[in-house]
């Protein structure tokens, strides 16, 4: 029994004391066995979730799950930061592909939902979520390896557009989901399109107005790291306490912020050690909020949709790899490199969570999905980039 004076202090170090053991496992498993850092993160944080009898309580709608969103967004910026629209108007079929791959996934993991008797609206909610490729696994994954070649770069590309689709066919859901239980015309378009619209533009507000501020202040080159990570910061807990989605306002800010021409440092890949330290915070807070209960009863549907889902990505790529300038080979590379999704899933729940979407409390197999491609899911992005002959693996010390 451990006393109750000592519970207040345990309870105050339960997150600290969990990244300190994320991280550790987390190297090694990347020093000794090769594996890319996050899967330890989430597998240690799973572990030691309160909802699978370890310390971590559920972090929740608390400070914890704010600092998650903060660091998705770091994320989600420069993800944004590195995407070229100018490459699509020379190279249409990518869109093509994105377009056809994202669409494609939605049917298909509805499909097998339908199959699976899931009802309608989660089933249209599952589907959305399976659209997306998680940004932080792909992102730390290729930095990790110091990954750059054609398959990179259409993997970080078509992950954008995912995050995009997903987030605007969720939105799409839940605002049917809005008027459907609660009868609700104006809830249903708030929770949709104005959430949509006003999201990006604030984003888009701050990608103009930071590169503003930085050019009569000089160095950009040293200044840009703070100030993005700053204005990141800030645009989070905005776009949070209003309800609106830090996830679209982040990639709207990187993306706008690239085409103002502001030249960043090399501090500026994964911010630095904040960067770092973020992300086991992040992966330690997915496998945290997810509880394994319920998830033996939909094994089965968790692993066809994982199936179907990954067999769509990379059967669409593939089609579309040599209208798009490469080989068969690479295109499938790049459907396979997609396998991750769970970071974005969480962090869009998190974010609709004052909605109470109870209808997904009948999809038995979304925790299961999400801690297999949460471990799963970075080991095969890697082994995909290698297998690319992309990736300039930094030698494990």
């Amino acid at each position: 029994m451990i006393p109750e004076t000592l519970l207040p202090v345990l309870s105050g170090i339960a997150w600290p004391a969990a990244i300190a053991v994320a991280w550790t496992v987390g190297e090694i498993a990347y020093r000794w066995l090769s594996l890319p850092r996050i899967s330890g993160y989430g597998v240690t944080g799973f572990i030691m979730a309160a909802n699978q009898g370890g310390f971590l309580p559920d972090p929740s709608g608390g400070p914890v799950a704010l600092l998650a969103h903060f660091a998705f967004a770091l994320i989600l910026f420069e993800l944004g930061y590195r995407i070229n629209l100018r490459w699509l108007r020379v190279n249409p079929w990518l869109g093509a592909s994105s377009v056809l791959e994202a669409v494609s996934t939605f049917a298909a993991v509805f499909i097998v939902a339908i199959l699976f008797a899931v009802p309608l609206v989660p089933a249209l909610l599952l589907s959305a979520l399976a659209m997306s490729t998680s940004p932080a696994a792909v992102l730390r994954v290729a930095n990790e390896l110091r990954s750059a070649g054609q398959v990179t770069e259409r993997l970080l590309h078509l992950t954008a557009f995912n995050c995009v689709f997903s987030v605007l066919f969720f939105k799409a859901v839940v605002g049917y989901w809005v008027l459907a239980s609660a009868g609700s015309a104006f809830g249903a378009v708030w929770n949709s399109l104005v959430v949509v619209a006003v999201s990006t533009a604030i984003g888009a507000l701050f990608g103009v107005a930071v590169p503003a501020l930085l050019r009569p202040l000089g160095d950009a080159d040293r200044n840009a790291t703070i100030a993005f990570a700053v204005a990141t910061l800030l645009l989070t807990a905005l776009t949070h306490a209003l309800a609106f989605s830090p996830l679209l306002a982040a990639l709207a800010f990187g993306l706008v912020a690239r085409h103002r021409r502001v030249i960043l440092s090399q501090a500026q890949s994964n911010f630095g050690t904040l960067g770092d330290l973020l992300t086991v915070l992040l992966f330690v807070f997915v496998a945290a909020s997810l509880d394994w209960r319920p998830g033996p009863t939909g094994i089965a549907l968790a692993l066809a949709v994982i199936t179907v889902r990954l067999a769509v990505k990379a059967v669409a790529t593939t089609v579309f790899a040599r209208l798009s300038g490469i080989t068969w080979r690479k295109g499938a590379l790049t459907g396979l490199a997609m396998t991750p999704m769970s970071v974005l899933v969480i962090v869009l729940l998190e974010e609709t969570s004052h909605l109470k979407l109870y209808a997904l409390d009948q999809v038995a197999g979304l925790a299961v999905i999400v801690v297999l491609l949460e471990v799963i899911g970075p080991l095969v992005t890697q082994r995909a980039l290698i297998w690319a002959g992309e990736t300039r693996q930094v030698e494990n010390r």
